[in-house]
């Protein structure tokens, strides 16, 4: 399977740009917190995707996009947070909860 063809490998592609785009307005202090932590979740996702489709076997490919899954659960979480802690509006949020 050609992950670079999936259009969920692209969208979360995207995903990861917002991620770093909106959090470039965090505090200075959450930088090594909850900034680095929503980046990497966020980078997950895509590298996820691409290597369970470079694994040799279906079971291998659908446990790594379960992983992805995960990590985008631990995004919208991160998001709630971000909300909690008023890095971010409403608006904010909607852009990025799970559907």
């Amino acid at each position: 399977m050609e992950y670079k063809n999936l259009d969920v490998w692209i969208e979360t592609r995207k995903l990861t740009k917002l991620v770093y785009d909106l959090t470039k307005s965090y505090p200075k202090e959450e930088i090594f917190g909850l900034t680095n932590q929503m980046r990497r979740s966020s980078v997950s996702v895509p590298s996820n995707i691409a290597e369970g489709c470079g694994r040799n076997t279906a079971k291998e490919t659908i446990h790594f996009l379960f992983i992805a899954r995960g990590s985008l659960f631990e995004l919208e979480t991160q998001f709630y947070l971000s909300l909690d802690l008023e890095y971010i509006n409403d608006e904010n949020l909607q852009l990025f909860q799970i559907k």
